[in-house]
């Protein structure tokens, strides 16, 4: 054994090499689906990233809360007409059936006078 010369081993980035052909050398794995932001090596880079996603974010936020805000409005808006008219209708009615001398005194007895009522 000892003068059996050394069977060379073929060197390779790993230091050694597998002496089996038909198995593919290992490389490092490419890993595409990483976002942009990470893939980037510079910190400033990937903070700019980081605040512009914020600022939109923030952009965003801003306008569906402004969105929410005239929708709310808007059926405020519409409740208070709704209300209005149902009153008006009530007043009628109330009307239609009272006389005149009955409901000027029901205004009396509510405490509104011929100048607030008109």
């Amino acid at each position: 054994m000892a003068d059996a010369p050394a069977v060379p081993i073929a060197s390779t980035s790993n230091g050694r090499l597998s002496g089996k052909p038909w198995k593919p050398l290992k490389t490092a794995i490419v890993r595409s689906h990483l976002q942009e932001a990470v893939k980037t090596k510079r910190w400033e880079d990937r903070m700019e990233a980081t605040k512009k996603e914020q600022a939109i974010k923030k952009l965003q936020a801003q306008l569906k809360e402004e969105k929410a805000a005239e929708i709310k409005r808007r059926r405020e808006v519409t409740l208070e007409h709704k209300k209005a008219t149902e009153e008006r209708q009530r007043a009628e009615e109330m009307m239609a059936k009272l006389g005149a001398r009955k409901a000027a005194r029901l205004r009396r007895k509510a405490g509104r006078t011929k100048k607030i009522n008109h």
